[in-house]
């Protein structure tokens, strides 16, 4: 009697010419691979985030997930070593006639070994207290020779004025001072690839990105971004905290989730070169993005214009005018009355819808992929 667990997947030939294909049979995703003119049949589906191993690459007998980089046994699915407690089903595989063969039942179980949740994946709750203002500098230092630098010196007075006078609890973060690495762009593989908390964060104890996220998510009722302009834009250090904040916004977008909720973002913007405007709108639209309240006149800036290029009289300027300090410390108590407004009516609050264009569901939700 034929043994009919055994199925056709396709030329010996075809698989001996790539080390790494994926198949699809029926509904199963099966990663095929071909080493040394030995074939192995794993699936195609990885245990973290389900991603696609056979679209992925071969590290000596592994098999490397193209979406963060996890590795399984190419014959057997087990884990790398130290990790074999994590392990994808196997199935038997044979050759007859030029035609590749599999056996439909897998030999092994899959093994999903129990993970902690990351600190940021706990659930997202206001403890009581004090409104809590953190402040973020996007100014880039050397820290072993640090300048004065004009933004930074104004969020520090906001800062000092919500401490001190508005009774707040408050935090700077200096981006420079952060080892972070930068987006990596795994949300460009795949929607589901760009996880929370970030797959960068994870992966990588050492990266510093993480007190961004605690602070914007879990502990801060105010934010306040102080940047540079350089070349008519944000400073650098903002554009790539911003690319790893993506995956706070696509939370929204695949999975429905705010993360950001009844919290205030206000922008300190100072710099030689003009385009302030410029810089404020897109600071603007990506904070509103992220799900923050704006107060009424949302930041301050200065700016000496495109033709003043002495800098030095531009620091002293900043440093002599009680204006921008005053300013700046408008700026946080407008916040901050936006901040306990948004806390007192939001007992109770249900869930929050996506917003805007984010209100449509992804094209593959649509599709039933």
């Amino acid at each position: 009697m034929a043994d009919t667990d055994w199925q056709d997947i396709g030329a010996a030939a075809d698989f001996a010419a790539r080390p790494l294909s994926e198949v699809f049979f029926g509904r199963t995703k099966l990663a095929i691979s071909q080493r040394d003119g030995v074939l192995g049949v794993i699936s195609g589906v990885c245990n973290h985030v389900g991603g696609p191993l056979g679209q992925g690459r071969l590290d000596g007998d592994y098999v490397v997930c193209p979406w963060h980089n996890w590795k399984f046994h190419r014959v057997t699915g087990l884990g790398e070593p130290a990790f074999e407690d994590d392990a994808v089903p196997c199935h038997e595989v044979k050759v007859e006639k030029g035609r590749v063969l599999e056996r439909a039942t897998a030999s092994t179980p899959r093994k999903k070994k129990p993970h902690a949740p990351h600190p940021l994946a706990r659930p997202i709750k206001r403890e009581p207290g004090h409104i809590r203002v953190a402040g973020i500098s996007a100014t880039a230092q050397d820290p072993a020779n640090p300048r004065y630098s004009t933004s930074e010196a104004l969020l520090e007075v906001a800062l000092a004025h919500a401490g001190e006078k508005l009774g707040c609890a408050t935090r700077l973060i200096e981006l420079a001072e952060l080892k972070f690495r930068a987006c990596e762009g795994y949300y460009s593989k795949s929607a589901q690839a760009c996880t929370w908390p970030c797959s960068i964060t994870q992966m990588d104890s050492a990266d510093e990105m993480t007190e961004v996220y605690e602070a914007l998510v879990h502990w801060a009722d105010v934010v306040l971004l102080a940047t540079p302009i350089r070349w008519g834009q944000a400073g650098s250090l903002y554009f790539r905290m911003a690319e790893r904040l993506n995956c706070v916004q696509n939370q929204i977008t695949i999975k429905d989730s705010v993360l950001i909720r009844n919290k205030v973002a206000g922008f300190i913007i100072t710099g030689g070169q003009d385009n302030i405007q410029g810089v404020a709108g897109q600071l603007l639209g990506f904070f509103s993005e992220l799900g923050f309240y704006l107060p009424q006149f949302p930041f301050v800036a200065h700016s000496r214009g495109w033709t003043a290029e002495d800098m030095e009289h531009n620091i002293a300027e900043v440093r002599q005018s009680e204006e921008l300090r005053e300013g700046t410390r408008a700026l946080v108590e407008r916040a901050v009355e936006t901040a306990r407004t948004l806390l007192e009516r939001s007992a109770g609050a249900g869930k929050t819808p996506r917003g805007g264009r984010k209100a449509h569901r992804l094209e593959v939700e649509r599709a039933g992929i």
